[in-house]
């Protein structure tokens, strides 16, 4: 009888259900209500300040964002992490718009950011160096369905001929031989406009700050 019990009760004793464990992380979960308010308000804030603030290096844009956003993930979980990367990006935008478009997709993929990896930090592995083998894990998986899949999609087939001058495409096009398809515009966004450097310097201080936050009991990251 006791097997059966222990069969119908696949959660330890005090742990949470797996769908609260998926959405939240322990940093929240283990917390009261004050803690978490107060840690998604500061996350959020982060997140408005690193889409206020970027940096150009010759034609390269850097900025904060895919690394808070990542962030906000490990820290808060998939669902808040997702909803205070989605407030700061728009608070952030009506600070600072310039006069520019919102760029929902935008948006969009730092949110996925922020649920990937929420859920990779959850798989249960147990050997020695599994945090930075996540941490791998997440820059492989956030630059291929978030930064290209979802921002280099959604700037190629909205962002580029809804906003983009016909013409300058047209330029662009003749340099690379008469066309100017998704490829082509992924190679000029990544690696002449140098946005993989971007990406690179935010997964490096990825695998820099996530590690030291572990080390924070309070934080119930580990």
């Amino acid at each position: 009888m006791q097997k059966n019990k222990t069969a119908q009760r696949p959660e330890r004793e005090g742990e949470s259900p797996l769908i609260l464990r998926l959405l939240f992380s322990d940093a929240l979960l283990k917390r009261s209500n004050v803690f978490r308010v107060a840690w998604i308000g500061v996350t959020a804030a982060l997140c408005i300040v690193g889409n206020m603030f970027e940096i150009k290096l010759a034609t390269t844009q850097f900025s904060l964002t895919l690394f808070i956003s990542c962030l906000a993930g490990i820290i808060l979980g998939a669902l808040p992490g997702a909803c205070a990367v989605l407030v700061g990006d728009a608070i952030g935008y009506v600070i600072n718009s310039m006069g520019y478009v919102y760029y929902w997709w935008v948006a969009l993929s730092c949110a996925m950011m922020a649920v990937i990896s929420a859920l990779v930090m959850r798989i249960p592995w147990k050997f020695r160096g599994n945090l930075y083998a996540k941490l791998a894990l997440i820059a492989g998986l956030t630059f291929l369905i978030a930064s290209v899949g979802i921002n280099t999609t959604g700037m190629y087939y909205l962002g580029l001929n809804i906003y983009f001058p016909s013409d300058v495409k047209e330029a662009i096009g003749e340099v690379f031989g008469g066309r100017f398809d998704f490829w082509v515009y992924l190679t000029i966004r990544f690696f002449i406009l140098g946005q993989i450097w971007n990406s690179l310097v935010n997964y490096a201080l990825l695998f820099l700050t996530v590690p030291a936050l572990c080390r924070v009991k309070s934080l119930g990251l580990d």
